[in-house]
């Protein structure tokens, strides 16, 4: 008999503790915050990093003039000890990503670089008088123009070539 007693103990006291253990992660779950919306991008302001990356590099930096609002530009960087590299990245208005690179490194390599593996399409496009070049099939889709002072201007990310294009057609050089 002594034996069922401490049988019976232990199973109640197991089933209060499981009651104790779901009302604690019922209370975490109700008062604690847990929003599954996307987080807010940080918008990044370029335009020192422009006005010094003109005055730096060996040939006309670009970057957009007239986008609306939507997009967002979330980060910036000129790297004049590395070919010049200028990266100017930006969130569209459908949330993909978008950047703006050049660079007076190697084309075939810079832009395997930044792509991760596209590919040179026979896909060209005019936009703004010159003939771009599409690159696909690496993570990044790409729009590449050969610049005539030795670099080449990219616009890349996993966006539509729609909107790509509508970036090139945006980008001014200085």
């Amino acid at each position: 008999m002594a034996g069922t007693y401490g049988k019976q103990k232990s199973a109640r006291d197991m089933i209060l503790s499981l009651g104790l253990i779901v009302l604690a992660a019922l209370v975490v779950y109700v008062f604690i915050p847990h929003d599954d919306r996307e987080p807010d991008v940080r918008r990044v302001d370029y335009r020192v990093e422009l006005l010094t990356a003109r005055r730096a590099a060996s040939y006309p930096v670009a970057a957009p003039v007239g986008l609306p609002d939507t997009w967002k530009a979330t980060s910036v960087r000129f790297r004049g000890d590395k070919s010049d590299a200028w990266h100017l990245g930006f969130h569209d208005p459908d949330g993909e990503y978008v950047a703006v690179e050049q660079s007076t490194e190697r084309q075939a390599v810079f832009v395997d670089q930044a792509t991760q593996g596209a590919e040179e399409t026979r896909t060209t496009e005019k936009i703004g008088g010159r003939t771009w070049t599409r690159w696909t099939g690496g993570r990044y889709d790409a729009l590449v123009l050969k610049g005539e002072d030795g670099e080449t201007t990219m616009v890349t990310g996993t966006a539509s070539f729609a909107r790509l294009t509508e970036m090139a057609r945006a980008l001014k050089q200085g």
